[in-house]
């Protein structure tokens, strides 16, 4: 109710209607209907405007053995029988009943700028593509999150209790709820953030009829709705304590959902909504498996599970992994055949480097190799690999297979540090030792394009012990050597250095001894370091000191979706790295 009740009033505005004027027509009588229905009359529509419907028609004055509830919207008018009848000229339809209850003719029959609230599950009254192809005109939400405008209750409840709780409301009252409807409908006014936009794979989301209340993973909502219920309760007398700083009250409020979680969330939304096959080499460790299970249950990928098929089945009953997913077992005889095809295409790959066939084929029995292959020739988007291996065990059968990408000079891994100060960018972390000047510069740029695959706007700090040419030393000169070469290649990016490391995130240091820096009015999102040992380094002390989570390595330049963990990672720390995996080969379709 209070979450269609925002979106009527946002809905109205766009149609230049007065509430108290409107014709209603609402078709279902259980406890939804009728809680709307009064919500509706509370923001001011008018009961005798109001049409009710249940299975046996009208609710009018002459039915007999209604409900208390029911009674509530009994309508005078007793000419009115069926259900198109009362759609003929009316201004708003609100379903709550069953697909397919509203015809093509019905909708036509509508005043101008109908607004339809077709929100039955699963299917609505009327369908989407069906209701904007008949009315170009219409205003249209459902309780679906696959078209525009999904009234869904995950918009109100936890934000509604979180401000009750936070003043001790002794209940829930009308005016609370009120609050919470014009919190909700003015923040669908507001200037959306481009996180919203990208996990909703919108390119500039605005108030309009697409657009008529906010979408379920709007961080905003935290920090916007709380702050109206808790307000409400104390004017009108309930709660129980007092706010007296609503600014640092909604600040906690955006602390307490966590700056790391909310970009976590957000990986793993974008990947839901392309979701992509995943190949785990270790799917026989427990960790693994578990993180596969995630995956699978939050529709963040479909795992294909490669390990000793009975120590697999034996943990997923431990677990209640129900669920029946392709399993690998390469010491089985039915993978001979295909071990032998992939050798012999691995031959044809490698044998001008003096792979002979039965060495390919004995590389294909080995998990790695035969993972590579699968997401080589397409039987898998993506593979997440290196549980209980070291990294350069993991990577060399990758390379071999996939290898790098066209026009890639060298493969890197980045780092997404989400520390206190917000989320950063760190490279290269696990691959390139000492890096050449060109190199440095190439990294940079990889980097700078995984960052927008995530929906950063690339601000790049090439690092140094010095400042700004401060030094001669060869190592201060080929991170200088590197930015004059981004600046000639990209002169669009947004780059500078050599720089300290303090100087390139402390922005009034910089700006007051540097003012001519084109990092001094921006934001640092990505630290590119001059060698393996000082990134490396900088990224643990940071997980460490800083308690900052970390996401990847991500390897970057590769030809393929290919991702490899740390050694024993946590199962969350898995659950993100796969959901960055499905965004990687989700990049690579578009």
């Amino acid at each position: 109710a209070i979450i269609s009740g925002a979106a009527l009033i946002n809905a109205l505005e766009l149609a230049n209607k007065k509430i108290g004027e409107i014709k209603m027509v609402i078709c279902g009588a259980g406890a939804a209907a009728i809680s709307c229905a009064k919500m509706y009359k509370s923001l001011g529509v008018k009961k005798k405007n109001i049409l009710m419907f249940d299975s046996k028609g009208l609710i009018n004055v002459k039915r007999e053995n209604l409900s208390h509830e029911k009674k509530l919207f009994s309508s005078k008018n007793t000419e009115i029988e069926y259900l198109a009848d009362a759609v003929n000229g009316s201004d708003v339809f609100i379903g709550l009943s069953k697909a397919d209850m509203m015809s093509k003719e019905m909708l036509l029959s509508m005043n101008k700028n109908p607004i339809v609230f077709a929100m039955a599950n699963p299917d609505p009254e009327i369908s989407y593509k069906v209701a904007v192809k008949t009315r170009d005109d219409i205003i249209m939400a459902t309780g679906r999150s696959d078209h525009p405008n999904q009234v869904n209750n995950v918009l109100g409840f936890p934000f509604i209790f979180r401000g009750a709780l936070d003043v001790r409301a002794t209940k829930i009252n009308e005016e609370m709820k009120m609050a919470a409807v014009y919190s909700l409908a003015n923040l669908a006014k507001e200037p959306v953030p481009e996180y919203v936009n990208i996990i909703y794979k919108e390119k500039k989301l605005s108030f309009g009829k697409d657009y008529i209340i906010p979408k379920p993973f709007d961080p905003r909502l935290i920090s916007t709705v709380p702050v109206a219920v808790a307000k409400a309760a104390i004017d009108s007398g309930v709660a129980s304590v007092s706010i007296d700083n609503w600014v640092k009250y909604s600040r906690d409020l955006d602390k307490r959902k966590g700056n790391d979680d909310r970009i976590i969330r957000l990986i793993r939304a974008k990947a839901k909504l392309d979701p992509k096959k995943i190949i785990y080499t270790e799917a026989d460790r427990l960790d693994v498996l578990k993180a596969a299970q995630i995956v699978y249950e939050e529709g963040i990928a479909e795992p294909i599970l490669m390990g000793r098929v009975d120590r697999i089945k034996k943990l997923m009953k431990e677990i209640d992994f129900k669920h029946k997913l392709k399993i690998i077992d390469l010491s089985l005889d039915k993978s001979k055949n295909k071990i032998k095809r992939f050798g012999k295409i691995f031959y044809k790959q490698r044998k001008d480097k003096g792979l002979t066939l039965s060495q390919a084929i004995k590389l294909l029995r080995t998990r790695d190799y035969f993972a590579s292959m699968m997401v080589k020739l397409g039987e898998a988007d993506a593979l997440v690999s290196g549980y209980s291996r070291s990294y350069p065990e993991v990577i060399k059968p990758i390379l071999k297979v996939i290898g790098k990408g066209k026009g890639v000079r060298k493969i890197a891994a980045t780092n997404l540090m989400l520390t206190s100060k917000g989320p950063i960018f760190l490279s290269d972390t696990s691959i390139n030792i000492d890096p050449a000047y060109n190199d440095l510069a190439y990294i940079s740029i990889m980097t700078a394009n995984t960052a927008k695959m995530f929906g950063y706007n690339p601000v790049i700090a090439m690092l140094s012990y010095s400042n700004f040419g401060s030094s001669s030393h060869p190592m201060a000169n080929k991170v200088e050597n590197a930015v004059k070469f981004l600046r000639r290649s990209n002169p669009n990016l947004i780059v500078d250095g050599p720089i300290q490391s303090d100087f390139a995130l402390n922005k009034l240091m910089l700006t007051n001894k540097f003012e001519e820096s084109k990092l001094g009015n921006q934001k640092v999102n990505i630290l590119v370091f001059p060698n393996l040992d000082s990134a490396n380094i900088t990224y643990k002390v940071i997980k460490e000191i800083d308690g900052a989570k970390s996401i990847g390595p991500i390897i970057m330049g590769l030809d393929k979706a290919v991702h490899i963990l740390q050694l024993k990672p946590s199962v969350e720390e898995i659950v993100n790295m796969s959901a960055i995996a499905v965004i990687d080969a989700q990049s690579r379709n578009e």
